[in-house]
């Protein structure tokens, strides 16, 4: 079933556009906007986009809000059987994140999953260096974090991104995605500061139904993306 026309979005960076004003205000709200004088926060707000499809929706954010972009770089965890089935996800220097209902739904525990969690370890640090080459994560200590993709269907991947930042002490950690299944968004609540979306369905589509234009990216994407935010000569060499 298609949502509402009204729920759906032109692409990832339109819907990057909408959910950047958002953002601001939301900032703005808790006296966190940088923009602004007596700011509460001394530091520009740290943009984090979740590869791939949450990169273009990260750009459209970090512009609206002034903000610094970045990657945070995660994978799913799926069924031994069906490896596009996400039952849980990893981020960097994180712990493995599970959806405990899930894995048991599927008649496994955790630790049958544990050649599932190496491998996908072997593919982020395969992004890590693809999309960063040799510049480190940043440093979120302090800082006003918005971690960014293009929607939140069961939210473990995100979980996974906001517990592996939370280690590094933000001031105050965001989530925010254009389109956010609402079930989801009270799961992810217990492990971020705020949750922000656009549209929050409690019956939740397929996510691709929730754009016009839905179409897969590719690391040159992302690279290019990358390119246009931290300069040519921050960006690792395509191979």
């Amino acid at each position: 079933m298609w949502p509402p026309e009204h729920e759906r979005f032109a692409d990832r960076a339109a819907a990057g556009r909408m959910l950047g004003t958002a953002v601001a205000e939301h900032l703005r709200q808790i006296g966190m906007d940088a923009t602004q004088p007596g700011s509460a926060s001394a530091r520009t707000p740290l943009v984090l986009a979740l590869p791939k499809g949450g990169v273009p929706v990260g750009v459209g954010v970090a512009d609206a809000i002034g903000a610094e972009f970045d990657l945070v770089i995660s994978r799913k965890i799926g069924l031994p059987w069906q490896s596009d089935h996400g039952v849980g996800a990893i981020a960097e220097n994180g712990p493995a994140v599970f959806d405990l209902s899930a894995v048991a739904a599927a008649g496994l525990r955790v630790r049958d999953l544990s050649p599932a969690v190496q491998r996908e370890r072997v593919e982020l640090r395969r992004r890590q260096e693809r999309y960063r080459g040799s510049r480190p994560a940043p440093d979120v200590e302090g800082r006003v974090v918005v971690v960014v993709d293009d929607g939140l269907a069961t939210g473990v991947t995100a979980r996974a991104a906001a517990r592996a930042l939370a280690a590094g002490k933000p001031a105050h950690l965001v989530f925010a995605a254009p389109v956010c299944a609402a079930e989801s968004v009270d799961l992810l609540s217990a492990d971020v500061d705020c949750v922000l979306d656009i549209y929050s369905p409690r019956e939740f589509f397929a996510l691709g139904l929730y754009y016009h234009d839905f179409a897969p990216l590719t690391d040159t994407h992302v690279l290019q993306m990358c390119t246009q935010m931290w300069g040519e000569q921050m960006v690792p060499t395509p191979v």
